[in-house]
């Protein structure tokens, strides 16, 4: 078994300096240099000790330059991919090219006119994988301004009024704006930082796109931006309030409680906006009482009757009922009744 693990490493090396050789050597035909970069990936992908060895023989940085220097679009966004797959497998690599160049030569590409859709999107996928779970990476991308250009695609890749995915064209805009989406999650989170007052920028526009789609492919990215946005950061989630996020929130799970007696799907996307007004009135249970108006609670507490959710989504609705009811006072008594009509309809099936 040793040897055979030992021969396989064998191999791996032997390919992928062949391979690193192929691309040096066949810089007048792109064809073979993307064929060489996609079995350069496929070895990588999810292979640690694979992307350690390529970067410990200079593939890393030959494919960094490549992404530069190439004439050819197909070569480009293959070399970026791959430069993703490989940072993604291995911590090292992420590390060594992690730096404030990196993320210039990645705003070049998004800025640049010439650069087709899905050019951008490998762009971005890259700026994903540096700033995932790297507080480096996350304070690059904020010194070099990359941050503002994400939030700029955030802002303009996509049109409320033009959200038919059937569309060829239409879609390879909304792949990139899901990973925009995506990538801004990464900007904020893990660790949780200064990037969280810069994004909240967008809240408008992330309301704007509630208000007009309740479709699952704009909903979930949307909720995940701005729930970990939001995150522990009181002041970043009464901006949020202010500009009316909360309502929409509100308001859009009134509609998708409305749609779940038609729909499952309905229903699961139901408790993702509920994690997400969670995440903005965990810290300060005042706003909580701001969705008495909605009957939040009411809501809820439909919700959490349905048979098809797993425990975990039971629990993440009862936390939110609790901080939706925290705050008492004034609001207690208009709680009171939602929490006995529910309780005795869903319960005891006594209809009052």
């Amino acid at each position: 078994m040793e040897n055979q693990n030992l021969q396989k490493t064998l191999y791996m090396k032997t390919d992928l300096n062949l391979l690193l050789e192929c691309l040096k050597y066949q810089m007048d035909c792109p064809l073979s240099q993307k064929e060489a970069l996609i079995t350069i990936y496929s070895i990588c992908q999810q292979n640690s000790e694979a992307s350690e060895y390529f970067r410990e023989i200079g593939g890393l940085r030959f494919i960094n330059d490549l992404a530069k220097s190439s004439v050819h679009c197909i070569v480009k966004e293959a070399a970026l991919f791959t430069l993703g797959i490989i940072i993604e497998s291995n911590v090292y690599c992420q590390q060594s090219l992690c730096t404030s160049a990196l993320f210039e030569d990645l705003i070049l590409f998004l800025i640049n006119k010439d650069s087709g859709v899905n050019l951008k999107r490998m762009s971005v996928y890259v700026i994903l994988v540096l700033v995932s779970n790297n507080k480096y990476g996350q304070t690059y991308v904020r010194e070099t301004g990359c941050i503002g250009l994400l939030l700029q695609l955030f802002r303009t890749t996509l049109s409320t009024s033009e959200m038919n995915l059937s569309d060829e064209n239409t879609y390879q805009c909304y792949q990139l704006w899901s990973s925009v989406c995506s990538t801004l999650c990464a900007c904020v989170n893990n660790p949780q930082n200064d990037n969280q007052s810069i994004c909240c920028a967008v809240f408008p526009y992330a309301k704007e796109w509630l208000e007009s789609c309740t479709e699952p492919e704009i909903v979930r990215p949307i909720c995940s931006f701005v729930g970990l946005t939001v995150a522990n950061n009181s002041t970043v989630q009464k901006y949020f309030v202010s500009v009316g996020g909360l309502d929409t929130l509100a308001k859009v799970l009134i509609k998708l409680m409305h749609d779940s007696c038609m729909s499952h799907s309905s229903t699961k996307l139901a408790v993702v906006v509920t994690k997400t007004l969670d995440a903005c009135i965990a810290n300060d249970s005042a706003m909580g009482g701001a969705l008495a108006k909605y009957h939040t609670v009411s809501e809820l507490l439909n919700l959490l009757s349905n048979d098809t959710l797993d425990t975990g989504e039971k629990i993440s609705i009862i936390l939110t009922i609790g901080h939706c009811t925290e705050v008492c006072g004034k609001n207690f008594f208009f709680f009171l009744p939602c929490f006995f009509s529910e309780i005795l309809i869903h319960y005891f099936n006594i209809d009052i």
